[in-house]
């Protein structure tokens, strides 16, 4: 489930950047309670398990190279960048900057959680 969350939330950021770039090119922000609230809610709503299942996987597995606190400033960057996607006027770079940061966190966090399937795979073995 933890894998499955992950990538959805990776995926997550390249739509982010699809809508922003389209609403930049259509010079519309969308409306804040039928379009950005829902979805929004819905994004922060697998941020929140993503956390609670991420602090269970750090403190059971003592991965090298992932730490709860980019766990944390990922998940705060996201509940940003959704947000901000909507909307014409957010700023390209640091939008962009923001979406990079949290894909490689992401990328890590799967990379991790592929060792540790393998590595208990090896100890099964």
């Amino acid at each position: 489930m933890l894998k499955e969350l992950t990538t959805t939330l990776y995926l997550e950021c390249d739509r982010s950047y699809e809508r922003f770039m389209n609403i930049r090119e259509q010079q519309q922000d969308a409306d804040f309670y039928t379009e950005v609230k829902p979805y929004a809610d819905e994004v922060h709503a697998k941020l929140k398990k993503w956390k609670e299942l991420s602090k269970q996987f750090i403190e059971t597995n003592h991965p090298k190279y992932l730490h709860m606190s980019q766990v944390e400033h990922a998940s705060d960057a996201m509940e940003q960048f959704v947000v901000q996607s909507f909307y014409v006027k957010t700023s390209k770079k640091r939008f962009i900057q923001s979406i990079q940061s949290t894909k490689f966190t992401f990328e890590t966090y799967l990379r991790t959680l592929e060792e540790v399937q393998h590595d208990s795979r090896k100890k099964d073995s």
